[in-house]
């Protein structure tokens, strides 16, 4: 197929039928991979962040980012259970709307799910909202906050924890936790959350799990191709996204049910090079073993131990030269 052809299917199909594909695979994640965490509450965290892919403004002229270039923004919030993520849901928009617009669209109304984001949808108005309907949020207040100190409260001297204290900020009639931590960096980092059960430290390390959902949009646009579009309208762009977040939805699927221990790029390489035989003709060349084995290894590591032995003999170690022996194969 041609690129040209790409572009044309790409922008007669309505992305809503992507949109709708992706969501249906999102459910089946769920029903994969949810009920293995459901009865752990720790485990109901929803990333939400949003990431932009660039383009020329001359080409995509419905898209104005700024005054040099165009761009679209991937509204994304993924869970995150047990160290694996996949997208929850994914909107679509053109770059120049802040990010706080699609916050309420990524929020699930579930008190049992904690939602963690960065200071990108900070807004007093929506925090307040959560707190009346009793969803949970963690993320980053900015530096020129206003902050009310209720409250100070004591800190284990033994935790990574340097403050912790029940505060209002800025306009807000809920108080929040305020906790004070460390990055890797050695930088101070002001957290604030509205859940009182975890403690501090729980909080701050769910803050920094926040990071994989940077990981997924590094993922997706280096092995799902989003950096080079095909099409140049807005429905050809929307469609390519989506085809992405169901490629991923599929492999991460087909990796699930298959008990594939690999990587999930491996997973997608296998896809890849596979596609067009049977799936048990599929399913026994990633479990096949190896036509056959190699001794290197072992040599490598026997040749390491006569020489570490040869090295006592010569510094005066008990051992005889002629009691030495080197087998390159055991």
């Amino acid at each position: 197929m041609s690129k040209s052809q790409l572009s044309r299917k790409l922008g007669a199909i309505p992305s809503e039928i992507f949109q709708v594909m992706m969501h249906h695979l999102v459910q089946k994640l769920h029903q994969a991979l949810g009920p293995q965490k459901a009865d752990k509450a720790l485990e109901k965290i929803h990333l939400i962040d949003s990431s932009t892919i660039s383009m020329c403004l001359s080409q995509y002229e419905w898209a104005d980012f700024r005054d040099t270039k165009s761009g679209v923004k991937l509204h994304t919030s993924i869970h995150f259970c047990d160290g694996v993520s996949y997208p929850n849901d994914v909107i679509v928009t053109p770059a120049r709307p802040a990010d706080e617009t699609q916050l309420d669209s990524l929020i699930v109304a579930d008190k049992n799910t904690l939602h963690v984001f960065d200071r990108g949808y900070f807004n007093f108005e929506k925090f307040d909202t959560y707190c009346a309907e009793g969803i949970h949020f963690v993320t980053r207040i900015k530096t020129n906050t206003v902050v009310h100190v209720i409250e100070e409260l004591p800190v284990n001297p033994c935790s990574p924890i340097i403050r912790e204290a029940i505060v209002k900020i800025g306009k807000m009639k809920y108080p929040l936790r305020l906790v004070e931590t460390q990055d890797n960096e050695g930088n101070n980092i002001s957290i604030v959350c509205n859940d009182a059960k975890r403690s501090a430290q729980e909080i701050g390390d769910l803050y920094r799990t926040r990071w994989q959902i940077e990981l997924f949009f590094k993922w997706v646009k280096q092995h799902l191709v989003l950096t080079k579009l095909y099409g140049q309208s807005e429905n050809a762009v929307y469609n390519q996204i989506y085809i992405a977040m169901i490629t991923f939805c599929l492999t991460l699927l087909l990796n699930h049910q298959l008990g594939y221990k690999g990587t999930l790029l491996e997973m997608l390489n296998w896809i890849s090079d596979f596609c067009s035989v049977k799936l048990t003709t599929f399913i026994s060349e990633i479990f096949k073993e190896p036509d056959r084995s190699s001794n290197g290894r072992r040599k490598l590591q026997h040749q390491r131990i006569f020489e570490e032995t040869l090295a006592q003999y010569e510094s005066g170690d008990v051992y005889h030269l002629d009691d030495l022996t080197y087998d390159p194969i055991i």
